[in-house]
């Protein structure tokens, strides 16, 4: 499920997603907008042929401050950015105004994708909507995964490798609490571009 943050010819990933809300939890400045973006791209991609959207939601300043690194072969000038739909929010009352608005979409989002907020979304009647959140820690693990993994089966954590990349790390949470990692992607930021250097397969328990 790694493949889904790159950009990959490996599409039997999509085939493998079981669930519809998923958290990406990494450092700072490890390149978690970067790899949104390229989710925001991949979503857009699959809905194609249909006139589904995905919704990036985040803080326009900040955006434009540090804008997400392109992969390497996405062209910027491709159609596909206008099947994503930014939406800048100030603040928690921005992100509210949204969502009590969202039942007045005439068709459902393929993906919405919230960079550094947490936000809880009940799946619409209108289809199925994939819900990606990001948030910043410090240290080896998010300071509130005992939280987060309650009700995020699916948690994205990032970490450095010490000598320059990034290790993408997939888990899966069961309801007991436990988890199964069962991919890792190795990646860098390097000369403005997202860079996939491995997929490691990993199925051990942890």
């Amino acid at each position: 499920m790694v493949e889904m943050f790159f950009l990959t010819r490996q599409r039997d990933v999509h085939q493998q997603e079981p669930y519809s809300i998923m958290l990406l939890s990494g450092p700072p400045s490890c390149g978690k907008t970067s790899l949104l973006f390229q989710f925001a791209i991949n979503s857009a991609s699959e809905c194609s042929s249909s006139n589904r959207k995905v919704v990036f939601i985040c803080n326009r300043r900040r955006l434009e401050t540090k804008p997400p690194y392109l992969s390497q072969g996405i062209d910027p000038s491709s159609d596909i950015f206008q099947r994503i739909k930014m939406k800048y929010v100030d603040d928690d009352d921005g992100i509210k105004k949204y969502f009590a608005a969202f039942h007045l979409n005439d068709t459902c989002p393929a993906a919405i994708i919230v960079d550094d907020f947490g936000y809880f979304f009940n799946e619409s009647k209108k289809g199925p909507c994939k819900l990606v959140l990001s948030d910043t820690h410090h240290g080896e693990s998010p300071r509130l995964l005992f939280i987060y993994k309650r009700w995020i089966p699916t948690i994205f954590t990032v970490k450095g490798d010490g000598v320059g990349s990034f290790l993408l790390k997939y888990n899966n949470y069961s309801g007991n609490g436990s988890s199964k990692s069962t991919g890792i992607a190795k990646y860098s930021i390097a000369f403005q571009y997202l860079f996939l250097e491995a997929i490691i397969e990993d199925g051990d328990e942890q």
